[in-house]
């Protein structure tokens, strides 16, 4: 569910480069057992679009062609509708493409097109399905060829922040304190929290309430209770967490030209804690760090 423009931070479609406002006035849905199942249909095959596309990753192709390929799967194999194709909350122009791509330095947003992959970028494939009305929204990092040592490590601890995120969700526990999770598990390791963008409800809708911050204090913000359905899509930067729009009125990147890394899953909290959605067979396991 977008903002006004530039009022305050949303979800990952938002272009607001402003410090998110709180708001009191959130209407979560909470989703019935029957949605539920759709969701997690919705869900699977989200991860199993990025289980495809995974061998493709690879120098020498470009981002158009990942794009065309994840379209292709989506509309023939699945029977899925791409949801950000064409995607366009008011004061937008629409997103033109089906797929996320962004590339080393850009953080997120970024249209697939003729830019061609070469060996050590890493790359974040952002997807999100619409099957019986409901969407499955998730993101993973790409290693193109051999990273780097510091993106490998940016990565991982990236994965290892949405993780631990994760693990703090349950019935009771305060957006806060997922956000205060991944905030300090970030700078531990002198990495900088995106704060511009955030987790998102999820739901019939591609963005509803509430909206999950990755940074926070500890026992703030709203109360998680069974049947809520959000995003945990930390982004976290290498260098300073400071960012930038391109011209194409999407893509975001660092100021500083920092690498950046995200992952995603769409998560619902259950009676006694939570369960990832976004699930498939080629979907890596929870990091040593959980369990």
């Amino acid at each position: 569910m977008p903002p006004e423009r530039y009022s305050r931070i949303l979800t990952p479609f938002s272009k607001a480069l402003r410090k998110p406002k709180v708001d009191r006035s959130m209407a979560v849905t909470l989703k019935t057992p029957d949605e539920i199942e759709k969701m997690r249909l919705a869900g699977r095959f989200a991860s199993e679009v990025l289980d495809f596309i995974a061998p493709y990753v690879k120098p020498g192709v470009t981002t158009g062609k990942l794009n065309d390929l994840c379209h292709a799967y989506m509309i023939n194999e699945q029977g899925t509708v791409p949801a950000p194709l064409n995607y366009a909350p008011p004061g937008y122009k629409p997103f033109p493409k089906s797929i996320c791509t962004s590339v080393n330095h850009q953080v997120c947003h970024g249209i697939p097109g003729e830019r061609v992959l070469k060996p050590s970028d890493v790359l974040n494939i952002d997807v999100t399905v619409i099957k019986d009305g409901f969407h499955g929204d998730s993101s993973r990092m790409y290693y193109v060829g051999e990273p780097s040592i510091q993106a490998r490590r940016l990565c991982d601890v990236t994965y290892e922040c949405m993780w631990i995120g994760i693990a703090r969700v349950r019935p009771g526990t305060r957006l806060g304190d997922i956000g205060a999770a991944i905030q300090a598990h970030a700078e531990k390791h002198g990495y900088s929290i995106v704060r511009e963008f955030c987790g998102h409800g999820i739901g019939r809708k591609f963005h509803e309430d509430p909206q999950v911050l990755h940074y926070g204090k500890p026992g703030t913000g709203l109360q998680l209770e069974e049947g809520m359905t959000f995003t945990v899509e930390p982004m976290i930067n290498a260098g300073k967490p400071a960012i930038r729009e391109l011209s194409d009125g999407w893509t975001i990147v660092t100021k500083d030209h920092s690498l950046s890394a995200q992952w995603e899953h769409t998560v619902l909290v259950t009676h006694d804690g939570y369960d990832v959605l976004t699930r498939s067979a080629g979907a890596p396991p929870p990091p040593p760090v959980i369990s």
